[in-house]
C-alpha cells in the first residue's frame, strides 16, 4: 500500500523487454520491496549501488502509461506504506486502472490547474473533492466534467513529481479511490433494496 505522497523522482537508465532499471537518491531499498513508479506497483527484483531492477509484465505494459518509457525519463518514485508511517495522501494499491490523458495545464496564480481526458467508467466512480492517485500522486478532483476531470496542484507537489514535465496529451497513469469502487460495488449490489432497514442493518444509522 501507498500513500501517493512521492518521495524522489528517478530517472530511467535501462529498459529491457521485461525489466526496467530506475537510478534513485532513496536509499535502504531491499530486494523484494514494493516501489510505486509512476502509481505502478513494481517489485525491486536487483538493488544497484543506486538505482534498482524491476519486473513488470506484457499486462502491466499495455494497460499502463509505462509503455511511453524511455532511457532518462523522469518517473515518480515511492516506497511502500509502513505501519508507522503517517497516512498524509490516500490509500493507493499501486494497481492501476488505466490511462487518462492531459487535456490542458494552466498555472493560476501559484497553483496549477489540470484538465485530464478519460474514459466515463472512470467518471463513474469521481465526485468532487474525491481522491485520485495520477502517476502515483494523491490528488482531490475539483471538478467533473462530461470529457474528465480537473485538479489543482499545489507549487510543492508541482515542483517534487514529474507533473513539472507534462505536457498537454501527455498520457499518465490512473488509480482510482479504492473506497469509491467498494461504495459503488455496493450500492449496484443493494439497488433497489435501500430501505430504513437495510441502512440500519449495515450501520449506516
Amino acid at each position: 500500500m501507498f500513500t501517493g505522497l512521492i518521495e524522489d523522482i528517478g530517472i530511467v537508465k535501462n529498459i529491457f523487454s521485461s525489466q526496467i532499471e530506475i537510478v534513485t537518491s532513496l536509499k535502504e531499498i531491499k530486494k523484494g520491496d514494493s516501489i510505486a513508479v509512476n502509481g505502478v506497483c513494481l517489485t525491486a527484483a536487483i538493488i544497484k549501488a543506486n538505482s534498482f531492477v524491476a519486473d513488470y509484465s506484457p499486462y502491466t505494459n499495455k494497460n499502463t502509461a509505462l509503455s511511453k518509457l524511455v532511457i532518462n525519463s523522469r518517473v515518480n518514485l515511492e516506497r511502500a506504506l509502513q505501519f508507522s508511517s503517517r497516512l498524509g495522501g490516500h490509500i493507493v494499491s499501486g494497481h492501476v486502472d488505466g490511462t487518462v490523458q492531459i487535456r490542458d495545464i494552466k498555472k493560476i496564480d501559484n497553483f496549477y490547474q489540470v484538465l485530464f481526458n478519460c474514459k466515463e467508467s472512470f467518471l463513474n466512480f469521481m465526485i468532487t473533492k474525491c481522491s485520485v492517485a495520477i502517476d502515483g500522486v494523491s490528488l482531490t478532483v475539483s471538478k467533473v466534467y462530461d470529457f474528465g476531470f480537473e485538479v489543482f496542484i499545489i507549487p510543492e507537489t508541482f515542483v517534487s513529481t514529474i507533473f513539472s514535465l507534462k505536457k498537454n496529451n501527455d498520457e499518465a497513469n490512473i488509480e482510482i479511490d479504492i473506497l469509491s469502487k467498494y461504495v459503488k460495488k455496493f450500492t449496484n449490489e443493494r439497488s433497489g433494496s435501500i430501505s430504513i432497514e437495510m441502512l440500519k442493518g449495515n450501520g449506516f444509522i
